[in-house]
């Protein structure tokens, strides 16, 4: 296997969302496809729906690719906080899991807050700002 890539759908706020995900992890952007780029007479697309986020692509580290998009309108809405599946970082240092803990964590809630873990492992799980569930572990390993 390659990678397995998170994907993660929005209500209207992908934008704001990566860009503060960007503000944490760094990089840039590898796509970025909003709704009026695909639009066509086959497939219109509203006025209110053309700059939302289609696709857009965040590399994090080597492998991972971070991936997100609006769903639009006529599809209903995405309930955030019943979302039970999370995003698992395994950092490389307890240095960089408190970066990503605490810059991922700003302005959202903790579940569990960061440190040493019974069964050996140093990591801590919270939902962001945004409502996505995260997990970030370092094993010392």
């Amino acid at each position: 296997m390659k990678a397995i890539n998170p994907w993660i759908n929005f209500n209207g706020n992908a934008e704001e969302a990566f860009s503060f995900y960007k503000s944490v992890f760094g990089g840039e952007f590898t796509k970025i496809v909003r709704f009026k780029d695909i639009a066509s007479a086959e497939f219109p697309i509203p006025e209110s729906e053309a700059n939302k986020i289609m696709h857009i692509a965040l590399p994090i580290g080597k492998h991972n690719v971070l991936i997100a998009n609006d769903v639009p309108e006529f599809l209903g809405r995405v309930n955030e906080n019943e979302n039970r599946s999370k995003i698992a970082i395994s950092a490389e240092s307890r240095e960089e899991a408190d970066k990503l803990f605490d810059g991922l964590s700003a302005g959202g809630a903790a579940e569990g807050p960061i440190g040493d873990s019974p069964w050996g492992s140093y990591g801590g799980m919270f939902r962001d700002k945004y409502g996505i569930e995260w997990i970030v572990e370092f094993d010392g390993q």
